[in-house]
Protein backbone atom coordinates (compact mmCIF):
# COMPACT_ATOMS: atom_id res chain seq x y z
CA UNK A 1 0.00 0.00 0.00
CA UNK A 2 1.49 3.56 -1.18
CA UNK A 3 1.19 6.48 0.96
CA UNK A 4 -1.57 7.82 -0.33
CA UNK A 5 -3.36 4.80 -0.03
CA UNK A 6 -2.72 4.14 3.27
CA UNK A 7 -3.61 7.89 4.54
CA UNK A 8 -6.67 7.47 2.45
CA UNK A 9 -7.32 4.37 4.50
CA UNK A 10 -7.03 6.15 7.88
CA UNK A 11 -9.08 8.93 6.27
CA UNK A 12 -11.87 6.22 6.13
CA UNK A 13 -11.78 5.12 9.85
CA UNK A 14 -11.75 8.45 11.22
CA UNK A 15 -15.17 9.42 8.95
CA UNK A 16 -16.61 5.84 9.97
CA UNK A 17 -16.17 6.40 13.49
CA UNK A 18 -17.88 10.58 12.92
CA UNK A 19 -20.94 8.83 11.34
CA UNK A 20 -21.47 5.50 13.44
CA UNK A 21 -20.39 6.63 16.52
CA UNK A 22 -20.30 10.75 17.14
CA UNK A 23 -19.79 11.84 20.43
CA UNK A 24 -21.55 15.15 21.43
CA UNK A 25 -18.63 16.90 21.76
CA UNK A 26 -17.22 15.37 18.35
CA UNK A 27 -20.34 16.60 16.67
CA UNK A 28 -20.47 19.88 18.02
CA UNK A 29 -16.83 20.61 17.11
CA UNK A 30 -16.66 19.29 14.07
CA UNK A 31 -19.84 22.06 13.38
CA UNK A 32 -17.89 24.97 15.32
CA UNK A 33 -14.84 24.43 12.70
CA UNK A 34 -16.68 23.23 9.71
CA UNK A 35 -18.85 26.71 10.01
CA UNK A 36 -15.44 28.74 10.38
CA UNK A 37 -14.07 27.68 7.56
CA UNK A 38 -17.05 28.23 5.09
CA UNK A 39 -18.13 24.37 4.75
CA UNK A 40 -21.43 22.66 5.19
CA UNK A 41 -23.02 19.77 5.58
CA UNK A 42 -22.00 16.76 7.32
CA UNK A 43 -18.36 15.00 7.75
CA UNK A 44 -18.99 12.70 4.86
CA UNK A 45 -20.96 15.27 2.61
CA UNK A 46 -18.14 17.83 2.49
CA UNK A 47 -15.85 15.25 2.53
CA UNK A 48 -17.39 13.80 -0.71
CA UNK A 49 -18.12 17.48 -2.36
CA UNK A 50 -13.79 18.06 -2.12
CA UNK A 51 -13.40 15.79 -4.72
CA UNK A 52 -9.70 15.13 -4.83
CA UNK A 53 -7.98 12.73 -2.11
CA UNK A 54 -5.90 15.53 -0.95
CA UNK A 55 -8.95 17.95 -0.59
CA UNK A 56 -10.51 14.70 1.21
CA UNK A 57 -7.64 14.48 3.17
CA UNK A 58 -7.79 17.81 4.28
CA UNK A 59 -11.41 17.64 5.58
CA UNK A 60 -10.63 14.47 8.06
CA UNK A 61 -7.59 16.54 9.01
CA UNK A 62 -9.99 19.50 10.28
CA UNK A 63 -12.40 16.61 11.25
CA UNK A 64 -10.09 15.08 13.88
CA UNK A 65 -8.70 18.28 14.70
CA UNK A 66 -12.15 19.42 15.80
CA UNK A 67 -12.55 16.68 18.53
CA UNK A 68 -9.85 18.76 20.27
CA UNK A 69 -11.45 21.95 20.33
CA UNK A 70 -11.57 23.28 24.04
CA UNK A 71 -8.71 20.93 25.31
CA UNK A 72 -6.64 23.23 27.76
CA UNK A 73 -3.17 25.08 26.89
CA UNK A 74 -0.50 23.32 28.12
CA UNK A 75 3.26 24.50 27.38
CA UNK A 76 4.90 21.43 26.11
CA UNK A 77 1.70 18.96 26.16
CA UNK A 78 1.31 16.47 24.02
CA UNK A 79 -1.84 14.72 25.95
CA UNK A 80 -5.71 15.77 25.46
CA UNK A 81 -6.46 14.54 29.06
CA UNK A 82 -3.31 17.09 29.95
CA UNK A 83 -3.75 19.44 27.51
CA UNK A 84 -1.61 20.46 24.43
CA UNK A 85 0.98 23.47 23.00
CA UNK A 86 0.46 24.23 19.88
CA UNK A 87 2.91 21.56 17.54
CA UNK A 88 1.54 18.95 20.41
CA UNK A 89 -1.85 19.40 19.29
CA UNK A 90 -0.47 19.51 14.81
CA UNK A 91 1.43 16.66 16.18
CA UNK A 92 -1.82 14.91 17.48
CA UNK A 93 -3.63 15.52 14.77
CA UNK A 94 -1.69 13.86 11.92
CA UNK A 95 -1.17 10.81 14.32
CA UNK A 96 -4.85 10.41 14.63
CA UNK A 97 -4.62 9.80 10.89
CA UNK A 98 -1.29 7.93 10.46
CA UNK A 99 1.62 10.51 10.00
CA UNK A 100 4.13 11.20 12.09
CA UNK A 101 5.42 14.92 12.22
CA UNK A 102 7.97 16.05 14.49
CA UNK A 103 7.85 17.73 17.89
CA UNK A 104 8.18 20.90 17.56
CA UNK A 105 6.63 23.79 15.50
CA UNK A 106 10.63 24.49 14.23
CA UNK A 107 10.81 21.12 12.84
CA UNK A 108 7.12 20.56 11.63
CA UNK A 109 7.74 23.61 9.58
CA UNK A 110 10.07 21.52 7.21
CA UNK A 111 7.80 18.59 6.79
CA UNK A 112 5.59 18.05 3.48
CA UNK A 113 6.11 21.12 0.98
CA UNK A 114 5.49 24.54 0.40
CA UNK A 115 2.56 26.30 -0.23
CA UNK A 116 2.72 29.63 -1.77
CA UNK A 117 -0.10 31.98 -0.28
CA UNK A 118 -2.73 31.66 1.97
CA UNK A 119 -4.76 32.21 -1.23
CA UNK A 120 -4.10 28.66 -2.35
CA UNK A 121 -4.42 26.75 1.29
CA UNK A 122 -6.35 24.07 1.32
CA UNK A 123 -7.86 22.85 4.69
CA UNK A 124 -5.60 20.46 6.47
CA UNK A 125 -2.31 22.68 6.18
CA UNK A 126 -0.11 24.11 8.40
CA UNK A 127 0.09 27.65 9.09
CA UNK A 128 3.47 28.92 10.74
CA UNK A 129 3.92 32.02 12.58
CA UNK A 130 7.49 34.13 13.90
CA UNK A 131 6.01 36.08 16.97
CA UNK A 132 9.86 36.17 19.23
CA UNK A 133 11.33 39.40 18.44
CA UNK A 134 14.08 37.51 21.22
CA UNK A 135 15.15 34.91 18.22
CA UNK A 136 14.49 34.20 14.57
CA UNK A 137 12.43 31.52 13.59
CA UNK A 138 9.29 29.79 13.46
CA UNK A 139 7.26 29.62 17.32
CA UNK A 140 3.86 28.76 16.50
CA UNK A 141 1.60 26.62 14.01
CA UNK A 142 -1.71 25.85 13.48
CA UNK A 143 -3.97 23.98 11.54
CA UNK A 144 -5.70 25.79 8.50
CA UNK A 145 -9.83 25.09 8.53
CA UNK A 146 -10.66 26.84 5.12
CA UNK A 147 -12.30 30.99 4.93
CA UNK A 148 -9.11 32.35 6.82
CA UNK A 149 -9.62 30.55 9.93
CA UNK A 150 -7.18 28.10 11.50
CA UNK A 151 -7.50 25.75 14.79
CA UNK A 152 -4.91 25.90 17.06
CA UNK A 153 -3.49 26.14 20.74
CA UNK A 154 -2.82 29.79 21.49
CA UNK A 155 -1.24 30.83 24.82
CA UNK A 156 -1.61 29.76 28.70
CA UNK A 157 -4.95 30.26 29.70
CA UNK A 158 -6.46 29.38 26.76
CA UNK A 159 -7.70 26.11 24.94
CA UNK A 160 -7.41 24.62 21.23
CA UNK A 161 -9.85 27.01 19.66
CA UNK A 162 -10.92 28.20 15.90
CA UNK A 163 -9.25 31.73 15.12
CA UNK A 164 -8.40 34.44 12.44
CA UNK A 165 -5.27 32.77 10.47
CA UNK A 166 -3.73 36.41 10.13
CA UNK A 167 -0.42 36.50 8.16
CA UNK A 168 1.28 33.24 8.33
CA UNK A 169 4.89 33.25 7.74
CA UNK A 170 5.29 29.89 6.17
CA UNK A 171 2.68 26.99 4.91
CA UNK A 172 3.07 23.73 4.55
CA UNK A 173 1.25 20.84 2.77
CA UNK A 174 2.02 17.42 4.88
CA UNK A 175 -0.48 15.12 3.33
CA UNK A 176 0.76 13.17 0.24
CA UNK A 177 -0.53 14.63 -3.10
CA UNK A 178 -3.07 13.08 -5.27
CA UNK A 179 -2.05 10.81 -8.40
CA UNK A 180 -0.68 12.88 -11.02
CA UNK A 181 -0.90 16.39 -9.41
CA UNK A 182 1.78 18.89 -9.93
CA UNK A 183 4.19 18.84 -6.92
CA UNK A 184 7.91 19.26 -6.28
CA UNK A 185 8.24 16.44 -4.02
CA UNK A 186 11.18 18.19 -1.34
CA UNK A 187 9.56 21.70 -1.48
CA UNK A 188 6.18 21.97 -3.78
CA UNK A 189 8.24 25.66 -5.14
CA UNK A 190 7.43 25.93 -8.95
CA UNK A 191 9.75 28.75 -9.10
CA UNK A 192 13.77 29.15 -9.48
CA UNK A 193 14.32 27.17 -6.63
CA UNK A 194 11.60 24.44 -7.34
CA UNK A 195 13.19 21.28 -6.44
CA UNK A 196 15.45 22.72 -3.50
CA UNK A 197 15.01 21.78 -0.07
CA UNK A 198 13.59 24.48 1.88
CA UNK A 199 13.16 26.89 -1.18
CA UNK A 200 10.31 28.98 0.47
CA UNK A 201 12.33 29.39 3.82
CA UNK A 202 15.27 30.76 1.58
CA UNK A 203 12.71 32.87 -0.66
CA UNK A 204 11.42 34.48 2.71
CA UNK A 205 14.59 35.41 4.01
CA UNK A 206 16.23 36.64 0.88
CA UNK A 207 13.18 39.04 0.65
CA UNK A 208 13.39 39.92 4.01
CA UNK A 209 16.73 40.70 4.27
CA UNK A 210 17.21 42.16 0.58
CA UNK A 211 19.28 39.23 -0.12
CA UNK A 212 19.27 36.73 -3.28
CA UNK A 213 17.12 33.55 -2.43
CA UNK A 214 19.25 31.38 -4.79
CA UNK A 215 23.23 32.68 -3.15
CA UNK A 216 21.46 31.50 -0.07
CA UNK A 217 20.35 28.19 -1.13
CA UNK A 218 23.76 27.59 -2.83
CA UNK A 219 25.07 28.71 0.68
CA UNK A 220 23.44 26.27 1.73
CA UNK A 221 24.35 23.59 -0.52
CA UNK A 222 28.09 24.54 -0.20
CA UNK A 223 28.27 24.38 3.59
CA UNK A 224 26.36 21.64 4.48
CA UNK A 225 24.44 20.17 1.02
CA UNK A 226 21.28 21.06 2.97
CA UNK A 227 21.68 18.63 5.91
CA UNK A 228 20.38 20.85 9.19
CA UNK A 229 22.09 18.25 11.37
CA UNK A 230 25.68 19.16 9.66
CA UNK A 231 28.75 19.13 11.92
CA UNK A 232 31.98 19.99 10.53
CA UNK A 233 35.18 19.01 12.05
CA UNK A 234 36.08 22.43 13.12
CA UNK A 235 32.82 22.58 14.97
CA UNK A 236 30.52 24.54 12.55
CA UNK A 237 27.09 23.60 12.60
CA UNK A 238 23.97 23.05 10.98
CA UNK A 239 22.32 23.91 7.48
CA UNK A 240 24.23 27.07 7.00
CA UNK A 241 27.50 26.02 8.94
CA UNK A 242 27.79 28.62 11.89
CA UNK A 243 30.30 28.71 14.40
CA UNK A 244 28.99 28.18 18.07
CA UNK A 245 30.20 32.25 18.55
CA UNK A 246 28.89 33.34 15.83
CA UNK A 247 25.53 31.83 16.06
CA UNK A 248 25.36 32.71 19.31
CA UNK A 249 25.99 36.55 18.72
CA UNK A 250 23.49 36.56 15.60
CA UNK A 251 20.65 34.40 17.89
CA UNK A 252 20.44 31.19 15.73
CA UNK A 253 19.56 27.76 16.78
CA UNK A 254 21.68 26.12 14.21
CA UNK A 255 19.44 22.96 14.50
CA UNK A 256 17.13 25.02 13.47
CA UNK A 257 17.18 25.18 9.74
CA UNK A 258 14.27 28.01 9.80
CA UNK A 259 16.35 29.89 12.09
CA UNK A 260 19.71 29.10 10.56
CA UNK A 261 18.85 30.61 7.30
CA UNK A 262 17.44 33.85 8.58
CA UNK A 263 20.59 34.04 10.51
CA UNK A 264 22.52 33.48 7.13
CA UNK A 265 20.54 36.06 4.92
CA UNK A 266 20.73 38.77 8.04
CA UNK A 267 24.50 38.07 8.06
CA UNK A 268 25.29 38.51 4.26
CA UNK A 269 23.49 41.44 3.91
CA UNK A 270 25.09 43.11 6.46
CA UNK A 271 28.57 41.80 4.76
CA UNK A 272 26.73 42.80 1.27
CA UNK A 273 26.80 46.23 2.79
CA UNK A 274 30.27 46.36 4.77
CA UNK A 275 32.14 45.08 1.74
CA UNK A 276 29.89 46.30 -1.33
CA UNK A 277 29.37 43.22 -3.14
CA UNK A 278 28.28 39.88 -3.15
CA UNK A 279 31.72 38.41 -4.11
CA UNK A 280 33.37 39.93 -1.06
CA UNK A 281 30.34 39.29 1.56
CA UNK A 282 30.80 35.65 0.59
CA UNK A 283 34.35 35.29 1.27
CA UNK A 284 34.05 37.46 4.39
CA UNK A 285 31.29 34.20 5.42
CA UNK A 286 33.74 31.51 5.37
CA UNK A 287 36.90 33.80 6.07
CA UNK A 288 35.94 36.19 8.30
CA UNK A 289 35.30 40.04 7.85
CA UNK A 290 39.36 40.90 9.41
CA UNK A 291 40.54 38.54 6.78
CA UNK A 292 38.76 40.37 3.73
CA UNK A 293 39.34 43.99 5.41
CA UNK A 294 43.50 42.53 6.15
CA UNK A 295 43.90 41.50 2.18
CA UNK A 296 41.87 44.03 0.60
CA UNK A 297 40.06 41.50 -1.24
CA UNK A 298 39.22 38.03 -1.57
CA UNK A 299 42.04 36.44 0.59
CA UNK A 300 44.79 34.38 -1.16
CA UNK A 301 43.35 30.97 0.62
CA UNK A 302 42.56 28.32 -1.79
CA UNK A 303 39.42 26.76 0.53
CA UNK A 304 37.56 30.87 0.75
CA UNK A 305 38.06 31.11 -3.18
CA UNK A 306 36.95 27.79 -4.06
CA UNK A 307 34.14 28.54 -1.73
CA UNK A 308 33.09 31.67 -3.27
CA UNK A 309 33.27 29.76 -6.86
CA UNK A 310 31.17 27.16 -5.52
CA UNK A 311 28.72 29.58 -4.18
CA UNK A 312 28.60 31.59 -6.89
CA UNK A 313 27.95 28.84 -9.35
CA UNK A 314 25.21 26.77 -7.60
CA UNK A 315 23.54 29.76 -7.21
CA UNK A 316 23.53 30.35 -10.80
CA UNK A 317 21.90 26.88 -11.28
CA UNK A 318 19.04 27.87 -9.37
CA UNK A 319 18.65 31.25 -11.15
Amino acid sequence: MDGLSAVQSRISEIQTRFLIAPTTTASSAWSTAASAAGLSGTPAAVSSATGTAASSGGSAVVQVASRYLGVPYAWGGTDASTGFDCSGLVQQVYSDLGIDLPRTSSQQATSGRAVASLAEAQPGDLVFYDYSSSRPGIDHVGIYVGNGQMIAAPQEGEVVQVQDVGTPTVIRRVLPAAAGSPTSATTGSTGPLAGVPYADLFTQAGSRYGVDPAVLAGMARTESNFNSAAVSPAGARGLMQFMPATAAGLGVDTSDPASSIDGAARYLSRLTEQFGSTQLALAAYNAGPGTVQRYGGVPPYGETRSYVQKVTSAAEAYR
